[in-house]
């Protein structure tokens, strides 16, 4: 009897060690497929224009340059406006990410923490405009751009990003999980509504509060048609429309725009570095997915 324990117990340990080595040649080969892509953009932006045509003997000479050109980053600011394209990217996307994190969180304190009539009932049909396409809306909100005057200015980049039925939702959901007991113990205290949602709604909320910052601040920085649509010069164009300057009707000059393409990606690395902490906390409270 004893024998026969020992041999399930064996066997169920075998199966538990194949499953195992499964799930970590799978996450592996994820890994290398999500990293070479990267691989490649990075050393691309390290070679001159020709050698990124020479048919590479082995993976080696595909991912490792001959000669590292680190003039291409100089020369992507020369060729085209490129610390402009940034400057308006990194004006464009700080803009709108705090004004969408402040709206909706107001939005969702409202939606949870306050008690008036149909508010569910508004809530869910702020919620229904999720289901609308972003591209049905886009032409009536550039016409009220046009009809403000705002295209080709910061307004029209900034105003209409600035509201998300998706962020309110998610901070919805992060603040029904807050005590109530806190904010009755407030309420006794005398504070009222403002003073609850800044002092104590807000600091307990800094896992969702980062995820909808890298959410935000993603989406916007790789928003590409909208920022065309509203703007015509390229004093107010944004990175993801500025990296097209370096194709032309003939031509794409592939070592510079990857070159570019490794700049844009920074300040979503170092976003994503100094917020990975709330990030990963917020996934594990909420169970957000990106």
């Amino acid at each position: 009897m004893a024998e026969k324990k020992i041999k399930r117990r064996s066997a169920a340990g075998s199966k538990e060690k194949g499953l195992q080595f499964f799930a970590y040649t799978v996450l592996v080969i994820g890994a290398i497929s999500m990293i070479m892509p990267f691989l490649w953009m990075t050393t691309t932006s390290l070679k001159t224009l020709d050698a990124i045509f020479i048919q590479p003997k082995n993976w080696i000479q595909m991912f490792v340059p001959t000669m590292f050109k680190w003039e291409n980053y100089a020369e992507a600011f020369r060729v085209v406006p490129f610390a402009k394209f940034y400057l308006n990217s990194i004006f464009v996307g700080l803009a709108v990410t705090i004004g969408q994190v402040l709206t909706s969180s107001m939005a969702a304190y409202a939606f949870s923490r306050l008690t008036f009539p149909g508010r569910d009932k508004l809530f869910f049909a702020y919620l229904a405009t999720m289901m609308i396409p972003g591209s049905v809306t886009m032409i009536p909100v550039y016409v009220l751009m046009r009809l403000f005057g705002w295209v080709d200015t910061y307004k029209a980049l900034i105003i209409p990003m600035i509201f998300s039925a998706y962020g309110t939702f998610m901070l919805r959901q992060f603040f029904m999980t807050l005590p109530k007991d806190l904010e009755d113990a407030a309420k006794i205290d005398g504070c009222g509504f403002f003073r609850i949602f800044w002092t104590i709604i807000l600091p307990l909320s800094k896992p969702a509060l980062a995820t909808l910052t890298v959410f935000t601040f993603m989406g916007n920085w790789g928003n590409f048609m909208w920022p065309l649509l509203v703007t015509n010069t390229d004093s107010m164009r944004t990175l993801p429309i500025g990296l097209e300057s370096f194709k032309t009707q003939y031509s794409t000059d592939w070592h510079l725009l990857m070159a570019g393409s490794v700049m844009a990606m920074l300040p979503i690395v170092i976003i994503f570095i100094f917020t990975q902490r709330y990030f990963v906390e917020s996934i594990k409270l909420t169970g957000v997915k990106g």
